[in-house]
């Protein structure tokens, strides 16, 4: 009456002539005599045929982990956290699935953690390699995972039903009050392990997979862990654990290069390590040198396992024909990440779409996705790529034309965007399929130069290689703004060399003109004097021959900027200004008026020439609402004011250069106006504003690598120390 079971089924029972009983009854039964946790155990393991629990040792099927174990102290900790509080009633099952691109590492981690782990199940750890990657076979049915726990159990084979379903439900039963803990290695899929989770709420399963499995985490809340490569430091104690530290630092250097080559993969260091170790007379410096002439051949081996072109080709052999594709053209994109839009332009597919086969890359662990989403491959990883999918020519020239335009195109409009005064330059139209992003204002330009610059540097190199100069040169030309309001003096430099030769290469004198002259202006911002003389007098030269009195004004307004001797300088300007008048170009001509002002003041003529010109040059900005040329005038004022002391004046000026140099997101210019800010601040005797001032500009010198602006600031702050302690000593 108390279990709900007939009489007939319990004295079948007592009898033995009821040989494969009902789980659920047997359940029914312990439950009307309140049977404790261990004589339940006892009773399902009499009503299965299982020996006695004290017959039975518990299973112990972890395998030995792979050694030396380095790092993974976070991945570690976030396994721990996910353990339930207790052992008790009441505690969660828990699911971690530990996803990473294969050779990162994942069964590593997993079972160094299982054995840290082990004595928090006594009642057994359980382990199958579930083949869902193998180089050899098809992944494991889990119906064979199932019997193969049903064995480990000790199940007798007479008692096992024959319906993997009813094999499955009687390994729930089994495990389902036990606590035990499930590691599920090389899982394919979802559908893969769901027939292997236990029933009852005290077992732990932890699952690796290169898929992220989004239905286990989904459907049954698996804490996910993404598993990434190593550091440089865990990195080089993988290497010394292996080989020890007297070679580790017998060949500093070349260890620094095997670690930069293998981009922290567990695999690729460990076959390393392993040619060091079977050849200690092979020197570090000649490996490092073959795996950058050749790193997938050395990291190749006719043992699957220990081979990592192996291990990614049974990653890549699972994807779709479209996957694939993607994958491939995904290696050749430039620079180091990509983001959704680029992506698109670069696959030819809608946004929609792209996004859905990144995803699907991503969860194959051969693309990852960082928080600001955008898409990255390991360098180890896209050069496997590069030759595991072969694409033909017109696929591949298509796809780059189609990045290259994106990048052109919208650095183009962000640059506009920066200083709508610019002289224009003509592109092509975007080729079909190419869809360049659409930019807001100036906060979302500079965003976006930010993000892609390394993207839009090699964007450039590429153009270079495969002989699109003019699109080369162009890159250049939408990258100038932006590096000269964030300092970078020698990304400049380089973007404007490849300009030049590859403007060269085109029957183009206006780009040829251009690009010397924009090569000479990056030559003064580093200080290289005769190279700049040499690049402005080329474009200077070429505008002659051109007969072209807006290219002759810009070249020399450019070469005022590079005369030490103020009077050679202020000639410069002067020319400038007079081939300017007359062209209908005021904010040229603006720029011109200032330059004279500025070059006049720095010779001493502060009140006549100097303010005149920057009062016209300022006027002008202001109708024609260049937000850069008002600010670059307003500084030019400020120095003026404090030259002719005027000090609460060029306060004033300053100040407001610098509130419109925030508002255009140039730095570059802001250290330099900071810097001068202090002078007045000084002269008036506030010098706690003029240390605030003087140390915002010296930060941001050290931030832009200009030592020398920092060295000098760093100077008028010890003076002002100096005088302070003067004082107070008096």
């Amino acid at each position: 009456e108390l279990s709900g079971v007939s009489v007939s089924t319990i004295r079948g029972l007592e009898t033995g002539r009821r040989r494969n009983p009902q789980l659920a009854s047997v359940r029914q039964l312990a439950a009307a005599l309140d049977l404790q946790p261990t004589e339940l155990d006892e009773l399902l393991a009499a009503a299965t045929g299982a020996p006695g629990s004290s017959a039975v040792p518990a299973p112990r099927q972890l395998p030995a982990p792979p050694a030396p174990f380095v790092g993974r102290n976070l991945e570690l900790d976030r396994l721990d956290a996910a353990l339930p509080s207790g052992s008790g009633e009441g505690a969660t099952v828990v699911i971690s699935a530990i996803a990473g691109a294969g050779g990162v590492g994942k069964s590593w981690l997993a079972l160094h953690w299982a054995h840290r782990n082990a004595d928090q199940f006594p009642d057994g750890q359980l382990f199958v390699d579930l083949r869902g990657f193998s180089p050899d076979s098809d992944p494991m049915d889990p119906a064979v995972a199932v019997r193969g726990f049903l064995d480990a159990l000790g199940v007798e084979p007479g008692r096992i039903p024959a319906a993997p379903h009813a094999q499955a439900a009687l390994f729930r039963s089994l495990v389902a009050d036990k606590r035990m803990l499930l590691v599920l290695d090389n899982a394919a899929d979802t559908a893969q392990i769901t027939p292997l989770l236990p029933g009852g709420d005290r077992c732990t399963v932890v699952v690796t997979s290169r898929n992220r499995l989004p239905g286990l985490i989904t459907g049954h809340g698996a804490h996910h862990l993404f598993v990434d490569t190593l550091t440089d430091s865990e990195a080089r104690a993988l290497l010394a654990a292996r080989l020890g530290t007297a070679r580790i630092d017998a060949e500093a250097a070349a260890v620094d290069e095997l670690v930069r080559l293998c981009g922290g993969f567990p695999l690729a260091l460990s076959i390393i390590a392993g040619r060091a170790h079977t050849h200690p007379q092979l020197l570090l410096a000649g490996l490092a040198d073959e795996l950058r002439d050749d790193a997938l051949g050395v990291l190749d081996d006719t043992d699957p396992a220990a081979s990592l072109p192996a291990v990614l080709s049974l990653s890549h052999r699972a994807l779709s024909d479209e996957e694939a594709k993607v994958f491939g053209l995904l290696a050749i994109a430039p620079g180091p990440d990509i983001g959704l839009s680029a992506a698109g332009s670069l696959i030819g597919l809608s946004r929609s779409r792209t996004r859905g086969v990144l995803r699907r890359l991503e969860q194959a662990s051969l693309i990852s996705e960082d928080a600001a989403g955008r898409y990255r491959m390991h360098d180890l990883t896209r050069r496997y790529a590069t030759t595991a999918h072969e694409l033909v020519d017109a696929t591949r020239t298509a796809a780059l034309s189609r990045v290259l335009t994106f990048y052109t195109h919208t650095a183009h409009a962000a640059a506009y965007l920066l200083d709508s005064h610019r002289d224009p330059i003509d592109l092509v139209p975007p080729v079909p399929a190419c869809h360049p992003q659409v930019l807001s204002d100036i906060p979302a330009a500079m965003d976006w130069f930010e993000a892609e610059h390394r993207n839009l540097l090699a964007a450039q190199r590429t153009a270079a290689a495969h002989a699109l100069h003019r699109t080369s040169w162009q890159l250049a030309w939408t990258l100038n703004d932006f590096h000269y309001r964030r300092g970078h003096r020698h990304d400049q430099l380089a973007v404007w060399r490849i300009a030049v030769d590859s403007a060269d290469r085109l029957p183009d004198p206006g780009a040829q003109i251009l690009t010397h002259r924009l090569l000479g202006r990056a030559h003064v911002m580093l200080g290289h004097h005769q190279e700049a003389i040499d690049a402005l007098n080329q474009a200077l030269a070429l505008s002659e021959q051109q007969n072209d009195r807006a290219l002759q004004a810009q070249a020399h307004y450019t070469l005022a900027s590079i005369w030490p001797d103020g009077r050679r300088a202020l000639e410069h300007a002067r020319r400038a200004l007079d081939l300017y008048r007359g062209l209908d170009q005021p904010i040229a001509e603006a720029n011109a008026l200032n330059a004279v002002g500025w070059y006049a003041a720095l010779l001493g003529d502060h009140d006549d020439t100097a303010r005149e010109h920057c009062q016209a040059a300022l006027a002008l900005f202001q109708y024609h609402r260049d937000v850069a040329g008002q600010a670059q005038t307003l500084d030019s004022l400020g120095y003026i004011d404090h030259h002719s002391g005027r000090h609460h004046d060029a306060v004033q000026h300053y100040g407001q250069a610098i509130s419109l140099y925030h508002d255009l997101d140039n730095s570059y210019e802001t250290a330099d106006t900071l810097d001068r800010l202090g002078h007045p601040h000084v002269a008036l005797g506030d010098h706690d504003r003029a240390r605030e001032v003087w140390r915002e500009a010296r930060d941001l010198y050290r931030q832009q690598g200009r030592d020398q602006e920092a060295e000098q600031v760093e100077r008028q702050l010890d003076r002002l120390r100096s005088d302070r302690s003067h004082v107070d000593g008096s």
